[in-house]
């Protein structure tokens, strides 16, 4: 398998398709190209690219239908978007940028600068960021290292998962603006809940994109529990809109489940093995 970066060049172009692949290829890039748009999906699920370029208007579905779709399969939901288009305007840009795409490049362009933009998008997305782009709260490596230290203190931890499910519902209804928000809001219930109930060394992050993980002092647990899912029972329908809230039933709702582990709860032979206990199905519901 080539260690070059692959990236999905999606334009119906011919000429400028071909001019794109040979420019990129001489970069050391790997290029695979798409024409339409059902075409350039398909080939997002199937590859591992390093980060796709794509024309606005395509003769099948546009730009921004391609973008929601790779957000929405967990092989392209982090790869670097460019939107390569002739649209000037700043709605249609914005438009692109609450979808996470990472640059936005009218036609015509400099191939220079064009290189230097898709070098950087790539450097970014490969560099291991410290928090959550969307809610700033730690993750990924820095998780890791915290487990290791709760195991290395003394006995009195408490690790409470706090897991969202529906978001992915959520998201294909109101947008993805929408269900970042949801998620910041989240964070903010979960902060309040530290600030009330916890102590100043309680640590909060992400296990995963929709699952929260607070580290506190046993003694508090419990309390920050039933502070979390008595405010997420009271606050659920504010998530929807006004039009909705009457139509909600359970099944299509967003839902906070909750797991709670502590020093007491068994030995843990590692970071890993706690992490894994904790991503086991999640203790107890509370509907949104």
């Amino acid at each position: 398998m080539s260690d070059k970066p692959r990236i999905l060049i999606v334009e119906d172009d011919l000429d400028l398709s071909e001019m794109l692949t040979a420019y990129f290829r001489v970069q050391n890039y790997d290029v695979l190209t798409a024409a339409w748009g059902k075409e350039a999906i398909e080939m997002g699920s199937e590859g591992n690219f390093a980060l796709a370029m794509l024309d606005i208007r395509l003769p099948d579905i546009d730009g921004y239908e391609i973008c929601r779709q790779f957000r929405q399969n967990r092989k392209t939901q982090d790869m670097p978007i460019i939107f390569l288009t002739e649209k000037r305007d700043r709605v249609d840009k914005l438009q692109g940028l609450e979808m996470g795409v990472v640059d936005y490049i009218t036609k015509p362009f400099d191939i220079q600068e064009l290189r230097l933009r898709v070098r950087n998008a790539i450097e970014r997305a490969t560099r291991q960021s410290p928090a959550n782009p969307v809610t700033d709260l730690p993750e990924g490596e820095l998780i890791d290292e915290k487990l290791k230290d709760v195991l290395q203190g003394t006995p009195t931890w408490a690790a409470l998962r706090i897991s969202v499910q529906g978001v992915g519902e959520y998201r294909d209804r109101y947008g993805f603006v929408e269900a970042d928000n949801l998620l910041r809001v989240l964070t903010m219930l979960i902060r309040n809940a530290a600030r009330e109930h916890g102590g100043s060394e309680d640590f909060i992050g992400h296990l995963e994109a929709e699952d929260f993980l607070m580290i506190t002092h046993i003694e508090r647990a419990a309390a920050i529990r039933e502070h979390l899912e008595l405010r997420f029972k009271n606050s659920g329908e504010y998530f929807y809109p006004l039009k909705d809230r009457q139509k909600l039933t359970d099944e299509g709702t967003i839902k906070l489940t909750l797991r709670l582990i502590t020093a007491s709860d068994g030995s843990f032979a590692d970071a890993a093995s706690l992490k894994s206990r904790l991503l086991a199905a999640p203790d107890a519901p509370a509907a949104g």
